[in-house]
């Protein structure tokens, strides 16, 4: 690829970016129903033409803030594949707050929009299976249909405990570390022939 290629390509990148980081910001605040191009627009510092240049539409925005959440999740998945699944549970530790917030939005739209619905399964669906790679990696003796009942049920809790983390807490986290691990030991059990 020649010099003004590249660089033209980077400043794509760079502007996408941009908008994406704004659509962000805008979303947070307005939801992503909510939010208007005009918003975005304003938010980015740039005509809502010029956001259609790189997006051609706000489902293509919210769906690059998607992939992108998704990529890092599965990023962090790759990095910590050791992690405490308990303790994540127990003290409701989120990667990002953001993020949280962002996929609840998305969750939110998936109800009214049916392109936003098919996000939500294409970004569920490269979860679960990077989560059943992981899991069967780390269990090979377990069947693969066990290890998707198993990754169902954690995805279940960690996507519950998402919502949860909106009220206060009514256990201690060290009592609920226990019995997550008490769970987490039942649920990757040699299974029963």
């Amino acid at each position: 690829m020649s010099a003004p290629n590249e660089a033209r390509d980077a400043r794509h990148r760079l502007r996408q970016d941009e908008i994406i980081a704004a659509g962000r910001r805008c979303f947070r605040k307005e939801g992503f129903h909510g939010a208007s191009m005009a918003q975005l627009a304003a938010e980015a510092r740039l005509s809502v033409g010029q956001i259609y240049r790189y997006f051609t539409n706000k489902d293509a925005i919210i769906e690059e803030i998607v992939k992108r959440i998704i990529d890092a999740r599965l990023a962090h998945m790759e990095k910590t594949a050791a992690i405490n699944m308990s303790e994540m549970l127990a003290w409701r530790l989120a990667l990002n707050e953001d993020d949280e917030a962002l996929m609840m939005e998305v969750a939110a739209e998936a109800t009214r929009n049916p392109v936003v619905a098919a996000m939500m399964i294409e970004a569920d669906n490269r979860m679960f299976t990077h989560a059943c790679s992981n899991f069967k990696r780390a269990y090979p003796q377990l069947s693969d249909e066990h290890i998707r009942a198993c990754v169902e049920v954690l995805a279940v809790l960690t996507e519950g405990t998402s919502w949860r983390r909106l009220t206060p807490q009514k256990a201690s986290a060290e009592r609920l570390c226990a019995l997550y691990q008490q769970f987490n030991d039942l649920l990757f059990k040699t299974e029963e022939k």
